[in-house]
């Protein structure tokens, strides 16, 4: 059993009479958030927690539930923790900009047929974006989270790295490779050497009980009941237009009752029966069309990312060797990452929204199944993101 000297062994990082390097905590009321900000404290930072308000559905104000990180149940957690270790704490109100940036996002993405993860869309746009913005504005030198992952800075290369947690079990380096070196380097991430079991544990000892004991939520934080077609039943109705069920030769085998209720992959609730199971191996939004096809069918050689964020580098000039995700829980498979160079003259390498069109083409060593438009395609060399893009197509 450790005691609370395993907390207080941590260097502090100025010595007396210099000083305090100020950081913003982003404060969810949950533990992690919560152990990172008594870290930094004990570490010698001045500290700000802040808990930012994001989203609140109809009703939602009065809820006292721990599934949703914008609850006011929540909302006090943060504050109680703020108040134990004597520091200050606000509530930012992001609900528009989070409505704007995120939420409509998602949405729009099932709209086009495609799978979004809104928790790397926020981390881009809100926590190292607008948090970062206004932690600039109190004076600050740093944001810091609750991730599980690290950051280092490497002389030889010049350039901050991300780099998996030591838990790899709860590492969320798969959510955090849009980050720019601005925002690495404006950035602490204290729990990326810590295992879950020890976070909880450093959390009791210290007197947080009430949020050691807290289940993890893995549930989106606008969704808490984790029911996604209701709500885009209820925010975009647009997504509920019936349409084709088709075979991959283009045979109709039944209705859907709307593209953004289906992922690709999907073999549960197809209303299709046939001689062996189908899956949902693509998604036509242009003619609102599902196309199904055997288990091989839903097998891929590849992709095409685009959006791409390079972090171990600067840009690709040649074809590497790399580990690559596809989706949050899916193991690093090997693959060969090529620079996909078909933009048109004009882009600019920018969307309309601003981010970038880099592409790049991603082979497998061996055949993926369910490579999903929408999801992110995260490049790893050993423990180092390299970067990493949205999947645009597969191959």
């Amino acid at each position: 059993m450790h005691s609370n000297n395993e907390v207080g062994t941590i260097e502090p990082i100025e010595e007396m009479g210099k000083s305090k390097k100020k950081v913003v905590v982003a404060m969810s009321g949950g533990v992690d958030s919560s152990l990172a900000a008594a870290l930094l404290v004990r570490q010698g930072y001045d500290v700000i927690g802040v808990t930012m308000r994001l989203w609140a559905e109809p009703g939602a104000e009065q809820e006292n539930t721990e599934r949703s990180c914008c609850s006011l149940a929540a909302v006090e957690d943060a504050r109680r923790v703020a108040a134990r270790l004597g520091i200050p704490f606000y509530v930012l109100n992001f609900e528009e900009e989070f409505e704007k940036r995120v939420v409509r996002y998602f949405a729009s993405e099932y709209e086009r047929g495609r799978t979004p993860n809104p928790c790397i869309r926020c981390n881009e746009e809100m926590k190292f974006g607008l948090l970062l913005m206004r932690a600039r504005e109190l004076g600050a030198d740093y944001i810091a989270t609750g991730h599980y992952a690290r950051i280092r800075y490497d002389e030889n290369r010049g350039r901050y790295l991300l780099k998996r947690a030591e838990d790899r079990r709860k590492d969320q380096t798969y959510v955090l490779y849009g980050l720019s070196q601005e925002q690495l380097a404006s950035t602490l991430m204290p729990l990326g050497d810590f295992t879950k079991d020890r976070t909880r544990r450093l959390a009791a000892e210290l007197g947080f009980d009430w949020v050691a004991r807290k289940s993890e939520s893995q549930e989106i934080c606008f969704i808490p009941d984790d029911d996604y077609r209701r709500f885009l039943e209820t925010y975009s109705p647009g997504v509920a237009r019936p349409g084709r069920i088709v075979d991959s030769s283009g045979k109709v085998l039944g209705i859907h009752r709307g593209i953004g209720f289906y992922t690709i992959g999907q073999r549960k609730g197809l209303g299709i029966t046939a001689s062996e199971p189908l899956y949902v191996i693509d998604i036509d939004a242009a003619t609102n069309t599902l196309i199904v096809g055997t288990v091989r069918e839903a097998f891929s050689e590849g992709l095409i990312a685009t959006q791409v964020n390079w972090i171990a580098i600067s840009e690709l000039n040649a074809p590497l060797r790399a580990e690559v995700k596809i989706r949050y829980t899916a193991e690093p498979v090997w693959a060969i990452v090529s620079p996909y160079a078909d933009l048109p003259a004009d882009s600019g390498n920018r969307d309309s929204e601003g981010h970038h069109t880099h592409r790049i083409k991603v082979t497998f060593e061996e055949p993926q199944r369910s490579v999903t438009a929408g999801q992110s395609a995260v490049l790893y060399s050993g423990d180092v993101v390299l970067g990493g893009g949205i999947i645009e197509k597969r191959l």
